[in-house]
């Protein structure tokens, strides 16, 4: 991999750290009385300090021998022995593809000759590799790694094969589990659960992280749910609202504190980022100030993978192109656990509100299109079980756009998503992206170095429902947040944000 040396002013490399000044451009925008705007430029002028050795990591997964959990592990086995193996195609190497971290590239810039450079996005700042990450985790399944990866029916039968016997040494430990927030037709999965109430399943979590670190010689964890979809809790005041309420919902086992929010407040009080990869409303007000309290950080929700990744890409374009998208009909059928779950109303419920929200901001963006008062696109999502398809999930799209004179384009998308092989990397580049902002502090000319906000928005281009801080809109365009990925870390080294100008290729007098 190539070895980026930023050489210039505002960038200082020491043997711990990478030291950048960076000017941040923006613009605040004033809406008049009379319908004007007035647009002042502004500038920050900030210190960013970045940790240069990445730490030794550990993933605890919730759900760990599920289909994304099983094949992760296998994934990981595969690349770091590098195994290839037989296929009906020929022969397949062990990769990272779908990492962004991993196999996406950036711009870095252009030689003197105008010959464009692109690089690794690894390469720019230091990351923790996927082969080095130390996986364990919960899940209320007792099948050991291997047997749970050949009951996923995801990965080639040569390629499991080759990781089996390893993955039978890995077994989840037992998991909080409580059928009021999961399909009723899990209970027959669940032969690997805490006994007892919440208050006790939260501190048996507790010890399990700290024993999971101290035997891995860990300096952090990461903990990550990729379990089944839970409902919605009901979100009530009192109970969920603060800090010291969902400390108290802990210690008095309140029925709507969810699995997945006891998992939240254990890694939170153990100093362990958490990160919500299902739709359900986790990360609630009183965990998010909980994990502030805790200066750790949380993110979710709902990795962002096959047909909604598509969507967003491509509302998008339409909108920026300016056709109106008028009504969207998206047919998901499946036959993993996953869908068994999302058969039940209420699970579904959960996936239809992340999966149906995410056209919104780019819907708001273009007032000529949608003057105020105008409707939102018809937006429809249907899930249907079927197991014979398994985790080859079937996505059918019909997009339906307004066009010039009253013209309309449909738009008809068949999209086979191999569930699984999607939404593991994702899991690798939220646990890499959020171990790499541990180590980023930031501050405002001479002031104090601060960490990132608690809520790591950095996340969203991984996640349908991107979580942001309070008061932050919500940005779903795919364009816009790989960008901001992008730039944050060429700010990390002291480089400008990439604009795409592009000028010293139009105008002959910049060549030089």
């Amino acid at each position: 991999m190539a070895t980026i040396n930023v050489a210039g002013p505002n960038v200082q490399f020491t043997e711990t750290e990478i030291n950048s000044q960076y000017v941040y451009q923006n613009s605040e925008v004033t809406r008049n009385a009379d319908g004007s705007i007035t647009v002042t430029p502004t500038e920050q002028k900030l210190r960013f300090k970045t940790g240069r050795k990445p730490a030794k990591t550990g993933v605890m997964l919730v759900g760990w021998g599920g289909n994304n959990g099983s094949t992760l592990t296998a994934g990981i086995l595969a690349n770091k022995h590098k195994y290839s193996w037989r296929t009906r195609r020929g022969v397949q190497e062990a990769n990272y593809f779908g990492s962004i971290t991993q196999a996406s590239t950036l711009r870095i810039g252009q030689t003197k000759s105008l010959e464009e450079v692109n690089v690794p996005l690894s390469s720019v700042v230091p990351m923790v590799h996927p082969n080095d990450l130390v996986l364990g985790g919960w899940d209320c399944s007792g099948l050991a790694l291997g047997d749970a990866m050949r009951r996923a029916q995801v990965l080639e039968v040569t390629l499991q094969d080759l990781v089996y016997e390893e993955m039978q040494t890995l077994k989840p430990l037992p998991a909080i589990f409580d059928l009021a927030f999961v399909a009723e037709n899990q209970e027959g999965r669940a032969d690997n659960v805490i006994p007892g109430d919440k208050k006790a399943a939260v501190a048996k979590v507790r010890e399990d992280i700290r024993n999971f670190k101290a035997a891995n010689g860990l300096d952090t964890v990461v903990v990550l749910w990729t379990a089944n979809t839970e409902r919605f809790c009901l979100v009530t005041e009192g109970v969920h609202d603060t800090a010291d309420n969902i400390l108290k919902a802990v210690e008095n086992s309140e029925e709507e504190l969810s699995p997945s929010s006891c998992y939240a407040v254990a890694a939170i009080l153990e100093g362990c980022s958490y990160i919500n990869g299902a739709p359900q409303n986790t990360n609630v007000p009183g965990i998010v100030e909980l994990a502030r309290r805790h200066k750790v950080f949380v993110g979710g929700d709902d990795f962002k993978s096959g047909q909604t990744k598509m969507k967003s890409a491509l509302v998008e374009f339409f909108v920026g192109a300016g056709i109106k998208p008028e009504c969207i009909a998206s047919y998901n059928h499946l036959g993993n656990n996953d869908g068994k779950n999302l058969n039940a109303p209420k699970q579904f419920r959960s996936k239809e509100i992340t999966k149906s929200n995410v056209v919104d901001d780019m819907v708001a963006s273009n007032d000529i299109l949608f003057p105020a008062g105008t409707p939102k696109p018809d937006h429809c999502i249907v899930i249907k079980y079927l197991p014979y398809v398994g985790d080859s999930k079937r996505a059918l799209d019909e997009y339906t756009f307004s066009i010039f004179l009253g013209g309309e384009q449909t738009v008809v998308m068949h999209n086979t998503c191999q569930d699984s092989l999607l939404a593991t990397p994702l899991i690798l580049d939220l646990v890499i992206l959020t171990e790499l902002m541990q180590r980023v502090s930031i501050a405002e000319n001479d002031g104090e170095f601060q960490q990132m906000d608690t809520v790591l928005s950095i996340l969203s281009y991984l996640l349908k429902a991107p979580m942001v801080p309070a008061g932050t809109p919500v940005v779903n365009a795919l364009n816009r947040q790989k960008q901001a990925i992008e730039n944050i870390l060429r700010a990390l080294v002291g480089l400008p944000a990439e604009n795409n100008m592009l000028l010293e290729y139009r105008i002959p007098a910049l060549r030089h």
